[in-house]
């Protein structure tokens, strides 16, 4: 792959949303929704220069909804069993369809993302959708399955709480019975056998803390037997859910964000992914995995090609960016990685993630360049920047099921005002925005173009400085990570500042950095900041520390090339 793989996640609902008022709790015809049509060839044009590779379009299989679409032949959902307005795009109601709050024309939707796929790939874009394996909407019925196809469900023994061959787990002969007030009591809901929620309550009775609007999927496993797996003969939902990979991999879709993929067992993801990818050999496969110690799991046997790193890197430069932590703390996200840190996806938001600039985060996107310039150049692995991020959107809205809480709502129809500000009528430039949304893009453009462009960042190897300046009087490894990227004679030394001041400091390089990257000790060379474009002459010596000085919140990529 020639670029750096850059996803831009961008939540459809929300995305050109072409209304400007929003009401508390809105409604679709209050609030207006985003559609497919919204992404333009302007507006894609404008992501693939951001610097983006991947698009990945969120929220697009049909889930379940307050929205009443029986008119379009769509089953109409229970509200009390669907979270906000909007709803959850995770509580997916049709594996086989497209949400229709999305389309312009109802029975059209499928083609209508058919054609955004088409639009995208002009752009230069890939795309990236949801699969959801773990658990589906309450009331799933699909509509629009292809003939031949059993829906999930429909042949299951509900006379047993577990059968290998069915698709959920029931509680038998219970009702299921929701432990907090129905906010629509004249709309009854009846559930009997009562289904585990997608959260693993295996029991009738799940609280408003539960997946309570979701059912768990059955992969074999007999979590009421103390795990005991029943893989062989293949399980009915295995089945169904390869073809359902099968069926978008057939829509041009280059890829698929596997949500709570570590819910699912291993043997599944072993089984199935390597079918996709010999019909379809580009697609790709990214694990949401927060368990560590099942990381090289889901790399060697369940094939991924890339895991979340939550809990590991994002989480530490959380921790740091707050103050929490000191920045010398990064090394310990590599190094726990045991060599697979390039099949790590790195981000600083994404839709389950406070937002960087909300007052439960940092208060300031500013305050968190260091992170980026980390985070999408530590290794060789995927970058994401959620949509809104790179204009410093807040998430402090409050929207109606999704309350005041530092991010933006996936359960409800919302308008962010700095996307709407961007998207512009159509016209995605920054004539709209404030200087300070302008500067802080342009930040993020120039570090996403950087990723792209040089060889070092792409497919250098990596060296970490930190080590040989914990005792550097010079040097704060509380505020500043220093680290090295070259490829074959190009070098970037990488120094990030998470103070809040300005910093003039002397960074010691070992002369093993020099063994192993293979560079030639006491050249004097001209050196480059990529994010500013300032030139300095210095000596790269490991006698000699490398004088730099580093703005607060920020960092420098200072590139040379090397000599024989």
């Amino acid at each position: 792959m020639k670029d750096k793989v850059i996803i831009y996640q961008v939540f459809n609902r929300l995305f050109g949303n072409p209304n400007t008022t929003n009401k508390f709790n809105g409604t679709i015809v209050e609030n207006g929704c985003g559609k497919f049509s919204a992404f333009t060839t302007k507006a894609l044009d404008e992501i693939r220069s951001l610097g983006c590779t991947h698009i990945w379009y969120t929220g697009v299989i049909e889930h379940a909804t307050r929205t009443d679409y029986s008119a379009y032949g769509i089953a109409k959902d229970n509200p009390n069993i669907v979270k906000g307005n909007a709803g959850s795009p995770y509580a997916i109601k049709d594996y086989y369809d497209v949400d229709p709050d999305l389309s312009n024309d109802v029975p059209n939707r499928m083609k209508e993302l058919e054609n955004l796929i088409k639009r995208t790939h002009k752009a230069e874009l890939k795309v990236i959708i949801d699969f959801v394996p773990n658990h589906v909407a309450r009331q799933y019925k699909s509509d629009a399955k292809p003939k031949g196809v059993v829906d999930l469900g429909a042949n299951d023994d509900t006379m047993v709480n577990f059968d290998p061959q069915n698709d959920f787990y029931y509680i038998h002969n219970e009702e299921l019975k929701l432990q907090f007030p129905m906010q629509f009591p004249k709309e009854k809901y009846k559930e009997k056998p009562a289904k585990a929620t997608g959260n693993d309550c295996f029991h009738a009775y799940p609280s408003v803390h539960d997946w309570y609007e979701t059912v768990k999927l059955n992969y074999g496993v007999d979590y009421q037997d103390f795990g005991h797996h029943h893989f062989h003969p293949t399980p009915d939902t295995w089945v169904k859910m390869r073809d359902i990979l099968m069926f978008w991999a057939a829509k041009g879709v280059d890829g698929f964000r596997c949500d709570m993929a570590e819910m699912v067992p291993v043997a599944f993801w072993e089984w199935v992914i390597p079918q996709i990818k010999e019909h379809f050999h580009q697609i790709i496969f990214i694990a949401e995995v927060y368990n560590p110690t099942e990381y090289h799991n889901f790399i060697r046997h369940g094939k991924f090609d890339y895991l979340y790193d939550k809990v590991g890197l994002y989480d530490t430069l959380k921790e740091i960016s707050k103050g929490y932590k000191p920045a010398s703390a990064i090394t310990g996200c590599w190094q726990s990685l045991g060599g697979i840190d390039n099949k790590m996806l790195n981000f600083l938001e994404n839709h389950d993630e406070q937002r960087v600039a909300s007052e439960y985060f940092l208060g300031d996107p500013l305050k968190a360049v260091p992170a980026l310039i980390v985070s999408s150049t530590i290794n060789k692995g995927p970058f994401m920047v959620y949509f809104g991020q790179e204009l410093g959107e807040k998430g402090m809205d409050c929207e109606g099921f999704s309350g005041r809480d530092g991010r933006t709502s996936i359960f409800d129809y919302w308008n962010p005002t700095t996307v709407s500000s961007w998207y512009n009528d159509g016209k995605c430039n920054i004539s709209a925005l404030s200087k300070e949304q302008q500067e802080l893009r342009k930040i993020y453009n120039r570090i996403l173009v950087i990723c792209n462009e040089e060889a070092s960042i792409r497919k250098g190897e990596f060296y970490d400085l930190m080590y040989v300046n914990y005792h550097n009087i010079t040097f704060n490894p509380e505020k500043q990570y220093a680290y090295i990227r070259k490829y074959e004679k190009e070098m970037l030394l990488i120094v990030t500042n998470f103070d809040q001041k300005d910093v003039d400091i002397a960074i010691n390089i070992p002369m093993h950095a020099f063994e192993f990257l293979n560079i030639r000790e006491g050249a004097t060379l001209n050196f480059t900041d990529l994010c500013t474009g300032d030139t300095i002459t210095r000596e790269l010596s490991s006698s000699v520390p490398f004088r730099i000085s580093v703005k607060a919140f920020s960092g420098v990529m200072m590139k040379c090339f090397l000599i024989e």
